[in-house]
């Protein structure tokens, strides 16, 4: 339908769409970047289009003139997330890695509160990490289009924070949990969550409102539920949470350098230390 130059135009172009309760895909295509739609959506999906570059017209102007620099930072997730996993192995009884960093609820109640952040790393076998590689790739890279790559994995972050945390006081004892979904499904909840401000913003009302988070749902009824390891509770907190941080997160411009450099190294730093005090633990 249209094709863009950089994976960032598409991906606004995509959350335009999704606000609109459409369903659209961005496929890489001869340097650019495509968004298709099945054809019976293509003439509402024009004018959202439309629409959203009238109400937006410098953001329109800016972006012909200079085009946003791409974002990589689902991808960097992605590729964390895999070269952690062949440092940690798959889940196993006598792996330590999996006894000092899953997401315990006892543990966590406990006091062990690092655990809500070092679950986030852990993945139980190859499908499960390429999954969440591939997903959050996706929406993490859209978070850090809209928001900035420091900015966004901060929120993304703590969505993943926030739904192991309340996962963990909602469940029974004996429950425990590993994977990053929780922070996948929360990038989910923070797109969604901002789409639902663009369009209050514009002055959309009653349901058309709502549209953005009942798709959100939907995404996390249709990829979010399977499997006997699949923790969904923790998919729909991880998206709460991040529909919870995303309003936080939005403003009219994006968050400066020194902040993005700021949140960037809050949110890795965040990461590490909960490591070692894991590992210094167990």
């Amino acid at each position: 339908m249209r094709s863009a130059r950089t994976l960032d135009r598409a991906n606004e172009w995509a959350l335009v769409l999704l606000s609109a309760g459409l369903s659209p895909q961005v496929r890489g295509q001869g340097g650019a970047f495509l968004l298709r739609l099945p054809e019976s959506d293509r003439e509402r999906a024009q004018a959202a289009l439309e629409a959203y570059e009238r109400e937006n017209p410098s953001r329109v102007a800016e972006s012909a003139a200079t085009p946003d620099p791409p974002s990589v930072l689902g991808f960097g997730v992605g590729s964390a997330w895999l070269v952690f996993f062949l440092t940690t192995g798959p889940y196993g009884a006598a792996n330590p890695w999996f006894e000092a960093g899953r997401a315990s609820a006892s543990a966590i109640l406990g006091g062990e509160a690092w655990r809500t952040v070092t679950a986030l790393t852990l993945h139980v076998d190859v499908l499960h990490v390429l999954g969440n590689a591939l997903l959050g790739a996706l929406l993490v890279n859209a978070v850090g289009s809209l928001l900035g790559p420091g900015v966004g994995l901060a929120a993304v972050l703590a969505s993943g924070i926030v739904g192991n945390g309340v996962n963990a006081a909602l469940q029974p004892p004996f429950h425990s949990s590993v994977g990053g979904s929780t922070a996948v499904f929360g990038a989910l909840g923070v797109l969604c969550s901002l789409a639902w401000l663009q369009r209050r913003r514009r002055g959309i009302a009653g349901r058309r409102l709502w549209l953005p988070l009942a798709a959100g749902l939907g995404l996390i009824a249709m990829v979010g539920v399977g499997g006997p390891r699949t923790d969904l509770w923790a998919h729909l907190f991880g998206f709460l949470a991040g529909a919870a941080i995303g309003p936080l997160t939005a403003s009219r411009k994006r968050a400066r350098p020194s902040v993005q450099l700021a949140s960037l190294l809050l949110a890795l730093g965040i990461v590490a230390g909960a490591w070692l005090r894991a590992l210094a633990t167990g």
